[in-house]
């Protein structure tokens, strides 16, 4: 009878939009990255946010050239009670040492940003593994402290990044809320741009040598802390094991 053939056919429908929905969300505990199926393909995602109830975001600032304002932005942060992660590129390692020494030392976090900043995806597996290596070689020598935090650069990345990533323990760490500092955008504009977008569990994307950047961050902590979130670094935000990754890049406890 049609009315059974269009019953069957919506239940059909149904079916498979929840199969879908079950493995958008599908990941493997202890991977930094979660495996998404679309169609008859699939991909890794790594992480861009959290899921959480705690009013607490994470602010980050990726380091590939120039260096004139990051003792500033420490200041910023040290009056603000605040933690951060520095996502650092090797070669800006080899040339400010003795900061890279300072941000260790004042309590905050450092991540890789690969080793010579290049688009990751064009590269084979055994050139990404060189760059990471590397870079956290380079921090580990200054610091003495193991590196489990990478930020791809360009934000650029593919399922054999993130599965090198996996396999030497790293988390790879994207964002959900981007300031354009890097446009050369006001102070009070970045700050707006933070304002509307940060919710619980963002993280922020920020430049250590970008224009405005100093006063930038200053607005943005003081809005952040007036609206009662606590501002750490992105290793105190995320889940350590126990967890799976969205279709977003939202990491959720399980």
């Amino acid at each position: 009878m049609p009315f059974c053939v269009i019953k069957s056919r919506t239940i059909k429908i149904i079916c498979a939009f929840l199969v879908i929905a079950v493995l958008l969300t599908i990941s493997y505990e202890g991977s930094a990255s979660a495996m998404v199926w679309l169609g008859s393909s699939s991909r890794l995602v790594p992480i861009y946010n959290v899921a959480t109830e705690k009013k607490q975001v994470a602010i980050s600032f990726d380091a590939a050239w120039g260096a004139d304002k990051t003792e500033d932005i420490m200041k910023v942060l040290k009056e603000f009670n605040a933690g951060a992660t520095f996502f650092l590129v090797g070669f800006w390692v080899d040339d400010y040492k003795d900061l890279v020494k300072k941000i260790d030392e004042e309590g905050f976090e450092i991540g890789t940003h690969s080793n010579t900043h290049p688009d990751m995806v064009k590269l084979s597996e055994e050139s990404i593994r060189e760059e990471l290596t590397t870079s956290i070689a380079k921090i580990n020598q200054i610091t003495g402290k193991e590196v489990d935090l990478f930020r791809p650069p360009y934000g650029s990345y593919n399922n054999t990044l993130l599965k090198v990533c996996d396999s030497m323990n790293l988390k790879a760490i994207q964002w959900d809320v981007d300031s354009l500092d890097w446009k050369g955008l006001s102070a009070g504009d970045i700050c707006k741009r933070v304002m509307t977008k940060a919710k619980n569990g963002s993280i922020i994307l920020m430049h250590n040598n970008a224009d405005n950047v100093v006063e930038a961050t200053r607005l943005t902590l003081d809005y952040l802390t007036k609206a009662g979130y606590e501002v750490t670094s992105i290793g105190k935000l995320v889940y350590q094991d126990n967890y799976t990754i969205d279709a977003n890049g939202t990491q959720h406890a399980k």
